[in-house]
Protein backbone atom coordinates (compact mmCIF):
# COMPACT_ATOMS: atom_id res chain seq x y z
CA UNK A 1 0.00 0.00 0.00
CA UNK A 2 1.32 3.63 -1.21
CA UNK A 3 1.45 6.36 1.36
CA UNK A 4 -0.88 8.17 -0.34
CA UNK A 5 -3.71 5.87 -0.05
CA UNK A 6 -3.49 6.43 3.80
CA UNK A 7 -4.19 10.43 5.34
CA UNK A 8 -4.34 11.34 9.05
CA UNK A 9 -7.63 12.93 8.84
CA UNK A 10 -7.04 14.28 12.92
CA UNK A 11 -4.88 13.70 15.61
CA UNK A 12 -4.86 14.84 19.15
CA UNK A 13 -3.09 14.75 22.24
CA UNK A 14 -3.63 14.90 26.62
CA UNK A 15 -0.06 15.63 27.99
CA UNK A 16 1.63 18.54 30.68
CA UNK A 17 -2.24 19.29 32.20
CA UNK A 18 -3.46 20.67 28.57
CA UNK A 19 -4.90 18.89 25.62
CA UNK A 20 -4.61 19.43 21.99
CA UNK A 21 -6.50 18.91 18.99
CA UNK A 22 -4.60 18.94 15.42
CA UNK A 23 -1.97 20.72 16.99
CA UNK A 24 -3.96 23.21 19.23
CA UNK A 25 -4.58 23.45 22.72
CA UNK A 26 -7.99 23.28 23.25
CA UNK A 27 -8.26 22.48 27.04
CA UNK A 28 -5.91 24.05 29.65
CA UNK A 29 -6.11 22.14 33.47
CA UNK A 30 -5.00 23.53 36.81
CA UNK A 31 -0.80 22.55 36.75
CA UNK A 32 -1.20 21.93 40.52
CA UNK A 33 -3.88 19.22 40.21
CA UNK A 34 -3.05 15.43 40.41
CA UNK A 35 -3.71 12.63 36.93
CA UNK A 36 -6.89 11.64 38.24
CA UNK A 37 -8.36 15.37 38.91
CA UNK A 38 -7.40 16.48 35.70
CA UNK A 39 -8.58 13.84 33.61
CA UNK A 40 -11.62 14.28 35.57
CA UNK A 41 -12.03 18.23 34.48
CA UNK A 42 -11.23 17.65 30.95
CA UNK A 43 -14.16 14.52 30.85
CA UNK A 44 -15.82 18.11 31.84
CA UNK A 45 -15.12 19.86 29.40
CA UNK A 46 -15.80 17.71 26.72
CA UNK A 47 -18.86 16.76 28.04
CA UNK A 48 -18.50 12.83 27.08
CA UNK A 49 -21.40 11.96 29.19
CA UNK A 50 -20.42 8.60 30.01
CA UNK A 51 -20.18 7.86 34.02
CA UNK A 52 -18.48 4.39 33.85
CA UNK A 53 -15.14 6.64 32.95
CA UNK A 54 -15.20 7.22 37.15
CA UNK A 55 -15.07 3.69 37.81
CA UNK A 56 -11.80 3.36 34.60
CA UNK A 57 -8.02 3.72 35.60
CA UNK A 58 -6.03 6.37 34.55
CA UNK A 59 -4.57 4.97 31.52
CA UNK A 60 -7.70 4.03 30.27
CA UNK A 61 -9.03 7.16 31.15
CA UNK A 62 -6.56 8.97 29.40
CA UNK A 63 -6.82 6.85 26.42
CA UNK A 64 -10.98 7.17 26.42
CA UNK A 65 -10.38 11.37 27.05
CA UNK A 66 -7.40 11.71 23.97
CA UNK A 67 -9.75 9.80 21.51
CA UNK A 68 -13.15 11.35 22.80
CA UNK A 69 -11.14 14.84 21.64
CA UNK A 70 -9.79 13.29 18.59
CA UNK A 71 -13.07 12.37 17.06
CA UNK A 72 -14.80 15.51 18.14
CA UNK A 73 -17.41 16.34 15.64
CA UNK A 74 -17.18 12.69 14.12
CA UNK A 75 -19.48 9.67 13.87
CA UNK A 76 -17.24 6.64 12.34
CA UNK A 77 -19.99 4.46 12.19
CA UNK A 78 -21.60 7.15 9.80
CA UNK A 79 -18.90 6.26 7.36
CA UNK A 80 -17.91 2.47 8.15
CA UNK A 81 -18.45 -0.14 9.81
CA UNK A 82 -18.04 -1.96 13.27
CA UNK A 83 -15.12 -3.94 11.45
CA UNK A 84 -14.22 -1.37 9.31
CA UNK A 85 -12.78 0.77 12.43
CA UNK A 86 -9.63 -0.96 14.42
CA UNK A 87 -7.10 0.96 17.29
CA UNK A 88 -3.27 0.32 17.54
CA UNK A 89 -1.91 1.55 20.84
CA UNK A 90 1.71 1.60 22.44
CA UNK A 91 3.36 2.27 25.89
CA UNK A 92 6.18 1.71 27.51
CA UNK A 93 5.58 0.60 30.85
CA UNK A 94 2.21 -1.19 29.67
CA UNK A 95 -0.57 -1.28 32.83
CA UNK A 96 2.00 -1.03 35.75
CA UNK A 97 -0.18 2.10 37.07
CA UNK A 98 -2.62 -0.02 37.58
CA UNK A 99 -0.61 -3.04 38.72
CA UNK A 100 0.90 -1.24 41.46
CA UNK A 101 -2.30 0.01 42.81
CA UNK A 102 -3.55 -3.44 42.72
CA UNK A 103 -0.73 -4.58 44.72
CA UNK A 104 -1.13 -2.09 47.33
CA UNK A 105 -4.80 -3.26 47.77
CA UNK A 106 -3.89 -6.78 48.26
CA UNK A 107 -2.58 -5.93 51.26
CA UNK A 108 -6.31 -5.95 52.69
CA UNK A 109 -8.91 -7.12 50.43
CA UNK A 110 -7.95 -7.60 46.78
CA UNK A 111 -9.38 -5.16 44.50
CA UNK A 112 -11.47 -6.77 41.76
CA UNK A 113 -12.50 -3.21 40.39
CA UNK A 114 -8.47 -2.80 40.12
CA UNK A 115 -7.10 -6.23 39.12
CA UNK A 116 -9.40 -5.64 35.60
CA UNK A 117 -7.49 -3.19 34.86
CA UNK A 118 -4.16 -4.69 35.04
CA UNK A 119 -3.55 -4.79 31.24
CA UNK A 120 -2.74 -2.00 28.74
CA UNK A 121 -5.18 -3.51 26.18
CA UNK A 122 -7.90 -3.03 28.14
CA UNK A 123 -8.03 0.69 27.28
CA UNK A 124 -9.07 -0.28 23.79
CA UNK A 125 -11.18 -2.51 24.67
CA UNK A 126 -13.00 0.57 27.05
CA UNK A 127 -12.52 2.89 24.07
CA UNK A 128 -14.46 0.18 21.29
CA UNK A 129 -17.34 -0.31 23.66
CA UNK A 130 -18.01 3.84 23.76
CA UNK A 131 -17.74 4.18 20.16
CA UNK A 132 -19.06 0.34 18.93
CA UNK A 133 -15.73 -0.22 17.07
CA UNK A 134 -15.01 -4.36 16.39
CA UNK A 135 -11.84 -4.17 13.82
CA UNK A 136 -8.83 -5.56 14.55
CA UNK A 137 -6.22 -4.12 17.49
CA UNK A 138 -3.40 -4.73 19.41
CA UNK A 139 -1.23 -2.88 21.87
CA UNK A 140 2.25 -3.15 22.04
CA UNK A 141 4.66 -2.09 24.67
CA UNK A 142 8.39 -0.85 23.53
CA UNK A 143 10.42 1.76 25.05
CA UNK A 144 9.42 4.70 23.31
CA UNK A 145 7.23 5.46 20.49
CA UNK A 146 8.35 3.87 17.40
CA UNK A 147 7.10 6.00 14.84
CA UNK A 148 8.27 3.49 11.99
CA UNK A 149 6.53 0.47 13.47
CA UNK A 150 3.35 2.27 14.00
CA UNK A 151 3.35 3.21 10.44
CA UNK A 152 3.92 -0.05 9.33
CA UNK A 153 1.59 -1.85 11.29
CA UNK A 154 -1.64 0.34 10.06
CA UNK A 155 -0.61 0.58 6.68
CA UNK A 156 -0.31 -3.03 6.74
CA UNK A 157 -4.05 -3.44 8.05
CA UNK A 158 -5.12 -1.53 5.19
CA UNK A 159 -3.14 -2.91 2.27
CA UNK A 160 -4.79 -6.27 3.57
CA UNK A 161 -8.28 -4.58 3.30
CA UNK A 162 -8.63 -5.61 7.48
CA UNK A 163 -9.65 -1.63 8.39
CA UNK A 164 -11.21 1.28 6.54
CA UNK A 165 -10.32 3.69 9.16
CA UNK A 166 -8.00 3.29 12.44
CA UNK A 167 -7.28 4.97 15.90
CA UNK A 168 -3.36 4.69 16.63
CA UNK A 169 -0.97 5.98 19.14
CA UNK A 170 0.94 6.46 22.14
CA UNK A 171 -1.19 6.24 25.63
CA UNK A 172 1.45 6.28 28.73
CA UNK A 173 0.80 6.78 32.34
CA UNK A 174 2.26 6.03 35.55
CA UNK A 175 1.76 8.46 38.34
CA UNK A 176 1.49 11.85 37.53
CA UNK A 177 3.78 11.27 34.19
CA UNK A 178 1.22 10.75 31.36
CA UNK A 179 1.30 11.17 27.57
CA UNK A 180 -1.11 10.30 25.17
CA UNK A 181 -1.37 11.46 21.51
CA UNK A 182 -3.42 9.26 18.84
CA UNK A 183 -3.88 9.56 15.08
CA UNK A 184 -7.28 9.03 12.90
CA UNK A 185 -6.34 7.11 10.00
CA UNK A 186 -8.32 6.69 7.17
CA UNK A 187 -8.00 5.15 3.32
CA UNK A 188 -10.06 8.29 2.38
CA UNK A 189 -8.55 12.31 2.27
CA UNK A 190 -10.65 14.54 3.92
CA UNK A 191 -10.36 18.37 4.55
CA UNK A 192 -7.01 19.18 6.05
CA UNK A 193 -5.94 15.52 5.93
CA UNK A 194 -1.89 14.63 5.96
CA UNK A 195 -0.30 12.23 4.28
CA UNK A 196 0.00 9.47 6.72
CA UNK A 197 3.76 8.64 6.35
CA UNK A 198 6.78 8.47 9.44
CA UNK A 199 7.48 11.83 8.36
CA UNK A 200 4.06 13.74 9.58
CA UNK A 201 3.64 10.89 12.12
CA UNK A 202 6.84 12.48 13.83
CA UNK A 203 6.12 16.08 13.00
CA UNK A 204 2.80 15.58 14.59
CA UNK A 205 4.34 13.82 17.86
CA UNK A 206 6.13 16.42 18.51
CA UNK A 207 3.88 19.25 17.56
CA UNK A 208 1.75 18.19 20.47
CA UNK A 209 1.62 20.17 23.38
CA UNK A 210 4.45 22.32 21.95
CA UNK A 211 7.42 19.72 22.41
CA UNK A 212 10.53 19.43 20.26
CA UNK A 213 11.58 16.29 20.72
CA UNK A 214 10.31 13.32 21.66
Amino acid sequence: MKDEQAYITAYSSVARRSACRNGNIVFQGDENVNTGDFLTSLYKYLGADYPKLYKMDNLSRLGFLAVELLLTGRNLSENYNPEETGIVLSNANASLDADVNYMASVKNIPSPALFVYTLPNIVIGEISIRHHFKGENAFFVSEKFDEAFMHFYVTDLFSRAALKACICGWVECFRDDYKAVVWLVENNSREGALPFTIDQIHKSYLLSNGETNG
